[in-house]
């Protein structure tokens, strides 16, 4: 009886650790993409022209310039005939083929084809003619130059008369000899190098090595017209892997009434943080410290122009907050700027938010901190959850920062230079 009991106890534990091992074995994620995966910006013009400005690529695990990175002739990243795929929140909005790299003020670009998401691309063969039949009832007729009969003809030969010489057929005169065309230029000088999302070749495309851009419809002339002309241009973020994970949407549904309990959370935060910045430590103001015990709380910034966007980046169902806005300036004061601001964060398990990260700065301090501008949640490394993609304003000009959203910070995945 003993036996029987430690025999089943055996069994049991053998069943149960193979089970472990079962659910384990099912509920790892899936690897990574090691890619090489680039990440870009696809600029549409209202009249339809299309560009693509290259951020990063990732090549092992690792994050390069996607501007330079294997740059001879051209950038990897701006090969021709690559294929982006423009995403908004992890949602699919068309695709983008390279058919011209270049340079813009000496800043690698590409132009090419858009193709918004459900469209039909053109049709490249030839349309479908009808055959002419000619009247078969017509006289036979020679055939001169050419073994094939005519249309409409029997391929039976006509009887020619005995004292009629047969005719001669001329000589057909040689051909012209072709005209050599230009070889195309070889894109890729490593057969080793790795390839990302291509399209299908068109042979009737002509390609120039390099090319140099002007700014045309993409310009924007002066400064009051900078926000016009950035309402026309479309800027979608787009991703070329040849593999990779199947895409999936980042947004975070949330009721009406949930929205604003967060917007209210958010701008209670940054006010927080606003205040925290503006506190000092001089020694007029330790000195009235010590003369009153109760120091007065400043008053409530106001606000303009406040974005909230609500992420979830990792498919928990754990909302990641990003607000955006301007610190209100009274009228009249022109000793002040507004501040931009731009607050992440998160909730924990009480469903209390998490500061993760804060900036402010204005236009006379860029040197000290830039102006972070948020683009949107993108899959940069290919492991299936979103990546925060920002715009990096400073003093010496622009650039893009991928990062990653942790527990208690933002993880710089790649910054990118001006």
């Amino acid at each position: 009886m003993v036996a029987v009991t430690l025999l089943g106890c055996t069994w049991g534990a053998w069943t149960w650790i193979f089970a472990q091992g079962t659910i384990a074995q099912y509920g790892r994620r899936a690897p990574a993409s090691k890619g090489p995966r680039a990440l870009g910006l696809v600029m549409l013009s209202p009249k339809g022209k299309a560009r693509l400005t290259p951020i990063a690529i990732m090549v092992d695990g690792k994050f390069y310039d996607a501007g330079s990175y294997k740059g001879k002739p051209v950038p990897m990243a701006l090969d021709f005939g690559v294929v982006y795929e423009g995403f908004r929140t992890g949602v699919s909005q068309g695709i983008f083929t390279i058919t011209q790299p270049g340079q813009l003020n000496h800043n690698w670009i590409a132009e090419g084809t858009w193709l918004p998401a459900g469209a039909k691309p053109p049709e490249t063969s030839k349309k479908y003619e009808t055959p002419v039949i000619e009247d078969t009832d017509a006289p036979p007729k020679l055939h001169r130059g050419s073994d094939k009969p005519a249309a409409g003809t029997s391929d039976k030969q006509t009887p020619v008369p005995a004292s009629t010489p047969p005719p001669s057929t001329p000589a057909t005169p040689p051909a012209p000899p072709a005209a050599k065309t230009p070889p195309e230029p070889q894109s890729i000088d490593d057969p080793n190098r790795p390839l990302l999302r291509r399209g299908k070749p068109d042979p009737n495309a002509r390609r120039e090595a390099t090319k140099t851009f002007d700014e045309d419809e993409f310009a924007t002339k002066s400064k009051a017209a900078t926000t016009t002309a950035e309402a026309a241009i479309q800027i979608i973020p787009a991703i070329s892997d040849a593999g990779g994970p199947d895409p999936r949407t980042y947004t975070y549904e949330v009721k009406p009434q949930e929205e604003a309990s967060y917007r209210a959370k958010m701008l209670e935060l940054a006010a927080a943080e606003l205040r925290a910045k503006t506190k000092t430590e001089g020694p007029a103001n330790a000195a009235a410290k010590r003369r009153s015990p109760v120091v007065a709380q400043p008053p409530k910034p106001a606000l303009d122009e406040v974005r909230l966007r609500i992420f979830d980046l990792s498919n928990s169902n754990e909302p990641v907050l990003v607000l955006s806005a301007r610190t209100h300036v009274p009228a009249g004061d022109d000793m002040r700027e507004p501040e931009e601001i731009t607050l992440v964060a998160r909730t924990n398990l009480e469903g209390e938010l998490r500061r993760l990260f804060f900036s402010e700065t204005d236009s006379r301090h860029l040197d000290i901190e830039p102006r972070m501008e948020l683009i949107d949640a993108v899959d940069a490394d290919g492991d299936g959850r979103g990546e925060l993609l920002f715009r990096r304003t400073s003093d010496s000009g622009s650039a893009y920062g991928i990062y990653r959203v942790t527990a208690d910070q933002l993880w710089p995945l790649y910054e990118g230079t001006p």
